[in-house]
């Protein structure tokens, strides 16, 4: 039996409004820009918590004499778990309430951001951010389902990039709140007490919230009836390859910039912790209001003209990402603003990868495999890709550091040769973002095909009241 798709955010008794009057299409736009708020506070908070220690690298490393492979490690943990415990919370956001899913995830990382401040040790924090790590799991796939259902393919572009400003308002805050808070506290473990506050209150908010009809932004309804083999199915489609491996690539870019990029400016660049914080803010974080803004704007307007252009958009802006974050590494040390602006513009045009490839993703899998797809997405990108960025990254950091100290011909690592080593290990970043640009070119090529065959597929799945909704955002009959 199929239901009707009801548009009241918070309230059955509002819902039931003729949907043909202007009130009615007010009240459900309202309703889906509410959801997506919500949705876009818990994104931020997730960006928010696990970049949080970042910002004190270098304080936790002192405090237990670390290395930067243990540094990048103990992220690359986190960033495993968080991959592998997306699938199973991707099956249940297909199978059960999206909302109660992301809540109870948003209570779990939470708590254990709570008590990461607890950590009496380098084994002690690399649990805890573990925890961390299978509570967030649930966010992006439970999330992006939901606005999958909220917003048809025209509009996805748009929906995602404000969705996805949560995580460069997630870093923003973690750059900047972090340093306000060590200078203020002299404390590397308060803020993550801090940290834990508002997410209890968004997950509480997130569970009285109203989800949309799965296919209802395709204009099909759909049954609530289990696909067949549905991890089979994903992983027949062309495009989903391509895309997940542009994922790998751009999460090992990402991971390694915005792990290491305070780390970086304090020690090849010398800036102060408060300082560096606030720079790498403005690189990492800053720069993706304007990416991701812009870059959602016209993702949906050059969608609209071709299927195959959000993709095609994408992929020009990440394969010149790669030089600009190139000529940035090769600055020489006195010129740290050229650097920063070189980079931050690198940064920007990378940014638009989500808006692009995720409203892609979204415009090929059918509603009631959306959430297992961007899990599967997202175990790939973040196992083989995230992890991987500050784990490789941290051991040639350490492997450059040894070569600079023998090519001098001295017997001590200094910080000065960890600098060296450190800024010449993240050229892997540029190379990292010409793979993705390829790989979002190749996805293009297969785009307009497995957008056409969703369509069909879910046309003869549900019922179809006013047309399907095609691959460009038009209206077409359904079958």
């Amino acid at each position: 039996m199929l239901r009707t798709f009801t548009p009241s955010l918070f309230s059955d008794d509002t819902s039931r409004v003729n949907s043909a009057t202007g009130a009615s299409s007010g009240r459900r736009n309202g309703s889906a820009a509410l959801v997506l708020f919500l949705l876009f506070l818990a994104n931020l908070l997730n960006f928010f918590d696990r970049t949080l220690p970042a910002v004190y690298t270098e304080p936790i490393k002192h405090e237990w004499s670390l290395s930067d492979l243990q540094l990048g490690a103990a992220a690359s943990a986190f960033t495993v778990i968080y991959a592998i415990a997306g699938v199973p919370l991707g099956r249940a956001s297909d199978a059960w309430p999206r909302r109660k899913v992301l809540a109870a995830c948003l209570l779990v990382w939470s708590g254990f951001t709570a008590a990461t401040a607890l950590a009496w040790s380098y084994t002690s924090l690399f649990w805890i951010r573990i925890g961390v790590g299978i509570g967030e799991a649930g966010c992006a796939p439970a999330s992006s389902s939901i606005i999958g259902d909220l917003f048809p393919p025209a509009k996805r572009s748009r929906a995602m990039g404000n969705f996805m400003l949560g995580l460069p308002l997630g870093l923003v805050a973690a750059f900047f709140g972090g340093a306000f808070l060590i200078r203020a506290l002299h404390s590397w473990r308060t803020p993550f007490y801090v940290a834990a506050i508002p997410g209890a209150i968004v997950a509480v908010a997130i569970l009285f919230i109203r989800e949309p009809e799965r296919g209802h932004a395709d204009g099909v309804l759909l049954a609530a009836k289990p696909v067949e083999r549905p991890i089979l199915k994903i992983l027949r489609i062309p495009t989903m390859w391509w895309i997940i491996l542009s994922g790998i690539s751009v999460n090992f870019a990402a991971y390694a910039g915005n792990g290491f990029m305070v780390s970086l400016l304090q020690r090849y660049f010398k800036l102060p912790i408060v300082e560096a914080a606030n720079t790498a803010g403005c690189i990492a974080g800053v720069t993706g209001l304007l990416g991701l803004t812009f870059g959602g704007f016209m993702a949906d307007r050059i969608h609209r003209r071709s299927p195959k252009g959000r993709l095609v958009f994408g992929a020009v802006c990440l394969l010149v990402a790669a030089p600009a974050t190139y000529l940035a590494l090769s600055q020489p040390r006195e010129s740290m603003w050229a650097f920063a602006v070189l980079f931050g513009i690198g940064w920007l045009l990378y940014y638009s990868y989500y808006n692009t490839t995720y409203a892609a993703l979204q415009d090929v899998i059918e509603p009631r495999l959306r959430a297992t797809a961007i899990a599967i997405y997202f175990a790939c990108m973040y196992v083989l890709g995230g992890s991987s960025g500050p784990t490789v990254v941290g051991g040639l950091s350490d492997k450059l550091a040894r070569r600079a100290m023998q090519a001098a011909g001295a017997t001590e690592l200094t910080p000065d040769f960890r600098a060296i080593g450190l800024h010449d290990a993240l050229v892997l970043i540029p190379a990292m973002f010409l793979v993705t640009g390829v790989a979002m070119l190749l996805a293009s090529m297969t785009f307009a095909k497995d957008a056409e065959k969703m369509q069909r597929e879910i046309a003869g799945a549900g019922t179809a009241p006013g047309g399907v909704v095609g691959p460009g955002g038009e209206k077409a009959e359904a079958a």
